[in-house]
Order: C-alpha cells, then structure tokens, then sequence
C-alpha cells in the first residue's frame, strides 16, 4: 500500500505520517527530511536553499526525482512531501492533503525551530510562494489544486490523534465495490 501525505509547511505532514505509517506498520520517507539533510549538507538554511533552488533548479529536480523513484519502486510506503500526491499520482492507494492557517503553521513552525512566530510566518510564506512558482514552471503543477487527493483535512480544528483517525478510517472503511474512480494525476514528468 502506497499513501502520500502532502501539504505546507506546518500543516502536520510529518506527524501525521509518521503516525499513518506506524499505525498500518509502513516504512515512512521524508521529502521535508531529506530537503533539510541536502540543505545541512551544504551549510545553508532551509530558506537559504530554498532561495538558492529558486536559482538552481537541478535541487528540486534532484529531490523530485527521487521521490517519484520511491513512489515507482517502493511498496507498503507512506510518503510525506508537499508534492507526493503528484510525484507519486496513479501509483498511490491514497492521497491526503493537510494544511491549516498561516498564522497557525507560522506558530508550530516557529516553536519546532525556536524563532519568532510572526518572522516564521513571513518566512513560511515566502517559501510557499517561490516553491509554488517554481511547481508550476518545471512541472505545470497547481499546488492550489486539490482535486487530485481523497481527503483534505484542516489540521488546526483537531488534534493529531483525531487527524491520524480520520485517515486511518477512510483507509479501513475503502470498498472497491464503491469506488467510482479516483481523481487522476495528468502530468508529464520531466526531471532532467
């Protein structure tokens, strides 16, 4: 089984797909993990190297690619990044979307990293609107468009364990008897 949890900065990616892949005993990948690890690496910030992708675009065509590697080849998966409903599109079994206000995201970001609430809110959204541009320049990707994912959830109105609930029940409640189609993901991924 192939589930991807995608949505902003903040929103609970990671959480809540930790917590998806150890309730249904599922391997767990990180593209925010391996984005920091990269960005470590190199000695920069994750909004340094955020900016510098703006500049390189091979940084995001790199760690897409790997992703979308995983989510060919790797089964009994939950994959977590902002772009894993896309990168992932047929081959997975489900796909979540999770996001909650800015000012919320701002204020978990910022208790998570030690900064100021409302400069990480300002960063936060700096960050979604130059990897938004960039989503759709190299791969005609809306991050506005959910109609890609089974469920969206607004993490802010309930707490993780009700959040993590909520997906592992529509997981265990799926009949293929109902199912009338899930939404297709057409795209044609380049990662040169």
């Amino acid at each position: 089984m192939l589930l991807t949890v995608s949505g902003p900065p903040g929103s609970g990616k990671s959480t809540t797909a930790q917590l998806v892949a150890e309730t249904f005993d599922l391997a767990h990948v990180s593209g925010g993990d391996i984005f920091r690890e990269l960005a470590d690496e190199r000695g920069y910030t994750p909004l340094e190297f955020n900016k510098l992708a703006e500049e390189n675009e091979q940084i995001d065509r790199d760690l897409d690619r790997r992703l979308r590697e995983i989510a060919l080849e790797e089964d009994d998966l939950v994959l977590e990044s902002r772009l894993a409903g896309w990168l992932a599109g047929d081959e997975a079994d489900f796909r979540f979307w999770l996001d909650a206000p800015a000012r919320v995201r701002g204020e978990r970001i910022a208790e998570r990293e030690a900064k100021d609430p409302e400069r990480a809110t300002e960063e936060t959204k700096a960050r979604e609107a130059s990897e938004a541009q960039r989503y759709e320049q190299y791969y005609g990707i809306d991050i506005q468009d959910l109609t890609i994912y089974d469920l969206s959830v607004n993490t802010a109105r309930w707490e993780p364990d009700a959040v993590l609930d909520m997906l592992v029940t529509a997981v265990d409640e799926y009949d293929t008897d109902g199912d009338e189609g899930k939404a297709p993901v057409l795209l044609d991924y380049e990662f040169e």
